[in-house]
């Protein structure tokens, strides 16, 4: 019982820091976003063009591809889908196995 407490224990502690660090990722997205904007508006850094939109949305954009991954991907495919998984391919190769075994023995004569 004292290692599936711990794989739950290292599971929990795995969620918390993908959590942990979609939040910093977030944070330092908006204020990325706000310098950005100072830079290329106030400033005038990168002008005539106006870039800064192109360049908050592409962020943004990766932002999302992370949350997808921390609260969707990560969440579903865990270390229990990996076992079911692997269950499943371990079950389903003893099939094929016996399968040929008896394929096998059909055709070997019988003395």
């Amino acid at each position: 019982m004292e290692k599936e407490q711990q794989e739950l224990y290292e599971y929990a502690r795995k969620r918390i820091k993908q959590k942990k660090n979609l939040y910093y990722h977030f944070v330092f997205f908006l204020i990325g976003s706000l310098f950005m904007f100072v830079a290329n508006e106030l400033l005038e850094f990168g002008m005539p063009t106006i870039w800064y939109p192109w360049a908050i949305t592409i962020w943004f954009f990766l932002v999302i591809l992370h949350f997808i991954k921390v609260y969707i991907t990560d969440r579903f495919m865990n270390k229990n889908w990996e076992r079911e998984q692997i269950d499943k391919l371990v079950k389903r190769q003893e099939r094929k196995i016996q399968q040929l075994d008896s394929r096998r023995d059909d055709l070997l004569p019988k003395q």
